[in-house]
């Protein structure tokens, strides 16, 4: 796997050697079952190309010309979006950062919570109108540890009811991989009959808490256990391929999602280095 230091001027969004220690191990190797010519694009650039593109929001054609073009990057962009390689390093990530705050690996609690964006004329299916948020688009549906860390995230229209659509976003999370869940926190939208049924039948030892905003309080109120997920939100907000959901496919809207967080959580395990500053010290 070639790990070559890129040639040009750094972009702020770069991996630096640190993290891309970290992620190396966790991108698939080259596929060479019949001899053919072993890898030669740098997976670093390829990485690196999915987090520019991911954090300044720009289109796939108009990638700048020192970083990789998009018949080359789309490629292990749709692939790792569909053998489910982002959301296996959103996983390990996950795991290491939780160690790294001195928690368990897995959670015991969780949170869960949607958002509602606007889509584009581009075309693709999954679309409808939030009456309650009065937005025509998609909605996100995400699911998050009590640190805020990314676990499941499933793409819907924003028709969508949160409750009735909990199951398809928690059918993603296997049981057997998070043995300390129990308790789900979530807003009375996710005081749904069908949820608990599903819940009672599919994932037997899991329930929803419902955390309510305080009444009689004017203006803005965190939710105690309920207000992480909205921070992950504002966290994925800062990557202006989110701003909007520009994809065709839902499926690429969540992976953009799983690149933001995967961003978020390299830099907690090894922030960049603080730039240097050189003042002119006075005579």
């Amino acid at each position: 796997m070639s790990s070559e230091l890129p040639t040009r001027k750094a972009y702020p969004t770069d991996l630096t050697d640190e993290q891309w220690a970290i992620v190396e191990p966790l991108i698939p190797p080259a596929k060479n079952r019949h001899g053919g010519r072993p890898r030669t694009i740098s997976m670093r650039e390829v990485l690196n190309t999915i987090l520019y593109l991911n954090r300044t929001g720009c289109q796939w054609d108009m990638l700048p010309h020192d970083l990789l073009p998009k018949s080359t990057v789309y490629d292990y962009f749709a692939q790792w979006r569909d053998d489910g390689t982002l959301a296996i390093i959103v996983d390990t990530l996950r795991t290491q950062v939780r160690l790294a705050e001195g928690r368990e690996a897995t959670p015991s609690a969780a949170c869960v919570d949607t958002q509602s964006v606007k889509t584009t004329e581009v075309g693709g299916d999954q679309r409808g109108y939030d009456g309650g948020k009065k937005i025509k688009g998609r909605k996100r549906h995400l699911l998050v540890d009590t640190l805020g860390l990314l676990i499941a995230v499933v793409v819907t229209g924003a028709n969508a009811d949160d409750g009735s659509a909990a199951p398809q976003l928690l059918k993603t999370v296997r049981q057997a991989d998070f043995p300390r869940l129990q308790t789900i926190f979530g807003d009375n939208k996710y005081h749904n009959k069908k949820l608990d049924k599903w819940l009672k039948q599919k994932r037997p030892g899991w329930s929803i808490e419902v955390k309510m905003r305080p009444q009689h309080r004017p203006g803005f109120t965190p939710v105690p256990k309920r207000w992480v997920v909205e921070r992950s939100n504002a966290w994925h907000g800062r990557s202006r391929r989110n701003s909007k959901d520009y994809e065709r496919r839902p499926e690429s809207s969540a992976a953009m999602i799983q690149i933001s967080h995967i961003h978020l959580m390299v830099k907690r395990l090894r922030p960049a280095k603080p730039p240097k500053f050189n003042y002119r010290i006075a005579a």
